[in-house]
């Protein structure tokens, strides 16, 4: 879901840096959990490298799992109790890293259907000794809807999402009303939806769609997230380039 995949190693089996996207083989479900029938990001494939595919032995079977059915008891994939923050289409993973060691107090779930970036994410995470750091793999969307609880989530975080940029794919973008809303009823009452753009005209839709909003609202009291994210080269390339990189965030009405 993330488009700001390049700070992905580029290899000769996968494609020019794009939308972060579902490794879908051949022949594969069109209608699975896994890969949904509409989705908000782009098919894409990628084989892994030998020293991702050893982070994922190693790492996945403790850290990662596929989106199902079953609410998540964080409490014991974590091991301890503690805020939870979710991050959709973490793409590589460098965000995700870097605000994990910033707040080894919070839970932190990235969320990503791009296997070769959870993957780089699994190295991040195993080299640097991140205990805080959870993957799934998977439609957000239906993350949210099946494996997240009411009211559990102390913060979102939506950096980049693709903004498909033609009108006759708008219906194909992540943050629409209907998501706003899935969002909302999963965060805690103060609980906190962060979002970053570098497309001017998605950025208006994504103020205008969470603005009507009823349970979110301008956030007017301490936030229980930090908000600092470090600048990926996608995003300094974007600054190189004149983009203007948009900031929305918004808390969830508290009563």
């Amino acid at each position: 879901m993330n488009h700001a995949d390049q700070d992905a190693p580029e290899t000769p089996s996968e494609p020019s840096p794009a939308d972060a996207a579902a490794e879908q083989p051949a022949g594969a479900d069109k209608g699975s959990r896994l890969y949904p029938r509409v989705t908000s990001f782009r098919s894409r494939r990628g084989s892994l490298t030998e020293p991702q595919q050893g982070a994922w032995d190693r790492m996945w079977p403790n850290i990662g799992r596929d989106v199902g059915d079953d609410l998540i008891d964080t409490t014991a994939w974590f091991g301890r109790e503690a805020p939870l923050i979710v991050e959709i289409g973490s793409g590589t993973g460098t965000a995700t890293a870097a605000m994990a060691k910033a707040e080894p107090h919070v839970n932190l779930i990235a969320v990503e259907v791009y296997r070769p970036g959870l993957a780089q994410l699994l190295q991040t995470v195993e080299r640097e000794d991140i205990p805080n750091v959870r993957v799934l793999r998977g439609d957000a969307v239906e993350v949210l809807e099946h494996m997240v609880a009411p009211e559990s989530l102390t913060g979102v975080r939506v950096f980049f999402p693709d903004p498909w940029p033609k009108a006759r794919h708008h219906k194909r973008r992540l943050l629409q009303g209907p998501t706003f809303a899935l969002i909302a009823s999963r965060l805690k009452p103060g609980g906190v939806l962060h979002v970053a753009t570098d497309h001017a005209e998605y950025a208006e839709a994504i103020r205008e769609a969470g603005d009507a909003e009823p349970l979110l609202t301008e956030l007017d009291w301490a936030s229980p997230m930090t908000h600092e994210r470090p600048v990926t080269k996608f995003e300094d390339k974007a600054h190189k380039v004149g983009s203007t990189i948009t900031e929305l965030i918004w808390g969830k009405i508290k009563s």
